[in-house]
């Protein structure tokens, strides 16, 4: 299938004016959650909601971080999710949760986001 990488702003859930780009995140369908850097969302004021959450790493390594609250926008899609504080060495991800909430799905032959048609209705 392939890898590839999207950019996408950041914004404080509480004050929209708080907002950062962020240019490289991995598209990756096998992770739960959205991971940018910590500097990043310390800088737009994204306060810590769930302190040391365990993490279990694709090579088995188990790590804690720190997880809070934005709002990711990517193009005209929106959501509010958790996102995690990712450290220095960790990998930046936009994972599976983040791209549902946007209403978005992967083409992996054109290694691109696309969207994933119309939400079911509840």
């Amino acid at each position: 299938m392939g890898t590839f990488y999207t950019g996408c702003k950041i914004e404080n859930h509480i004050n929209k004016n708080k907002s950062a780009r962020v240019s490289k995140l991995l598209v990756d369908t096998g992770s739960e959650y959205t991971w940018i850097p910590k500097t990043t969302l310390e800088k737009i004021s994204v306060k810590i909601e769930k302190k040391d959450l365990t993490f279990v790493m694709a090579n088995g390594q188990h790590i804690t971080r720190n997880v809070g609250f934005a709002i990711i926008r990517i193009d005209s899609n929106f959501t509010i999710d958790e996102v995690v504080f990712a450290e220095k060495g960790d990998l930046l991800l936009l994972g599976a949760r983040t791209l549902e909430g946007l209403n978005l799905a992967v083409d992996s032959r054109k290694k691109k986001l696309v969207a994933a048609g119309p939400l079911p209705v509840a």
